[in-house]
């Protein structure tokens, strides 16, 4: 089985090209989701978090969200501290899911694919593009954030430029293109050809 790593910084449309795969029998694990359930179910994560943080960090069992996005903001040390908790228990639990699915190829879905190094493991990489003012404004509109706190997300996450040069299929979801043409010829693609096709050498 292929593992096809599909990223794309925020506000470039993945979850909507995750549903399309989805659609098309393609089995996709959404990181970002089952993080934030791990968050809140694994007892290894919400001890190390509540001792490096603080017992308040939870409230009736529920990961403070708004108070851990405070810490992190603008503290690396803080960020990997989480990410070095959080990540192993992702890359656990995926492996665990994969086990189960009998497609030929899965999809794995996460904004941080090359920052995590997490382009690592997987086969072949699909990233979701879109220009930066229309990723704001679908950002303003789906979570309510203040456009200079987008912007400073956007600064911690490496440019479109540099995940289209390590990635071996490009989605341009910039709401002029369709979508769904692209994603079919990528399926098509890596339905037919997917032993043969040869990853970029970037992504290793």
């Amino acid at each position: 089985m292929k593992i096809i790593g599909l990223t794309g910084g925020i506000g470039s449309g993945k979850t909507i090209i995750c549903k399309i795969f989805n659609t098309l029998g393609i089995p996709v694990y959404n990181s970002d989701i089952e993080a934030k359930l791990l968050m809140n179910n694994d007892v290894q994560i919400i001890t190390e978090l509540k001792n490096k943080f603080g017992d308040d960090i939870y409230n009736k069992n529920k990961l403070n969200r708004e108070k851990l996005a405070k810490l992190i903001f603008n503290d690396n040390n803080n960020l990997n501290f989480v990410n070095t908790t959080v990540h192993p228990a992702v890359k656990l639990h995926f492996n665990k899911w994969t086990e189960k699915q009998i497609s030929e190829f899965v999809i794995k879905e996460t904004a941080i694919l090359f920052e995590s190094s997490t382009y690592k493991d997987v086969d072949f990489i699909i990233t979701v593009i879109a220009p930066e003012n229309i990723r704001i404004n679908r950002i303003i509109a789906r979570d309510y954030l203040k456009k200079e706190d987008i912007q400073a997300i956007l600064a911690n996450q490496i440019s479109d430029n540099e995940k289209i040069n390590r990635s071996d299929f490009i989605i341009n979801n910039d709401n002029k293109q369709l979508v769904l043409p692209q994603i079919l010829n990528i399926y098509e693609n890596l339905r037919k050809n997917l032993n043969n096709i040869q990853p970029k050498i970037s992504n290793i």
